[in-house]
């Protein structure tokens, strides 16, 4: 399974892709930070993260689509803009027909740390050690992105639309239910995530040394 992260931002948007296999063994395929110019207006900064949104995703084809959601802060203004890239990043999904899921900031620490309290330097260096890398990608929001992709590589929950309204659901049993025809890359990701739900797949790292 290829997923893409996203940790939306309007001046740096986090933006990592990991590959994922069945036994949870998760690799780096691409990082980057999109950025935008603060004395442009909102709308055509969105519009250059939505654009390097798209491209990520015309270019490494990921089966989903993974945002971390924003939460109240104490800075309104920046709480608003970044709910707007969110937004956009979400649109980016839907235009390509990606399947979407939504994380809390202490599920994506819980899932690649063990401890949803984490600090940022610890999930940091959590993100660097998962994918084999001798030091984490900078800034922050790079490895954002990636920790935002592996929580759902591992995790496969917070899907949008998983009931009623949703092109596809798969249950906690590894149960497959498709309200219309998958796309070739929708179905690999059901299949997928139906085998590691059947299998009680976890963390790869509690099987190390077995």
């Amino acid at each position: 399974m290829r997923v893409l992260g996203i940790d939306p931002g309007i001046t740096r948007c986090g933006i990592g892709v990991v590959d994922v296999d069945a036994m949870r063994r998760t690799t780096l395929v691409h990082v980057e930070v999109a950025r935008s110019d603060q004395k442009i207006a909102t709308h055509f900064r969105l519009k250059t993260i939505a654009d390097a949104i798209d491209r990520v995703i015309a270019q490494f084809q990921p089966e989903v689509v993974a945002i971390e959601r924003v939460f109240a802060q104490e800075n309104l203004q920046s709480v608003t803009t970044t709910m707007q890239v969110m937004g956009a990043a979400m649109v980016c999904a839907a235009r390509a027909g990606l399947p979407l899921a939504i994380h809390t900031p202490s599920e994506v620490k819980a899932a690649v740390t063990g401890n949803g309290v984490a600090n940022k330097s610890q999930v940091q260096a959590m993100v660097a050690r998962v994918l084999g890398l001798a030091k984490a990608p900078k800034p922050a929001d790079a490895a954002d992105a990636l920790a935002i992709a592996i929580c759902h590589a591992w995790r496969g929950t917070g899907l949008q639309g998983a009931t009623a309204d949703g092109a596809v659901n798969v249950s906690l049993s590894g149960g497959v239910e498709a309200r219309k025809k998958l796309t070739p890359a929708q179905e690999q990701w059901a299949q997928a995530l139906a085998e590691s739900r059947r299998k009680g797949a976890v963390d790869p790292r509690a099987n190390r040394g077995r």
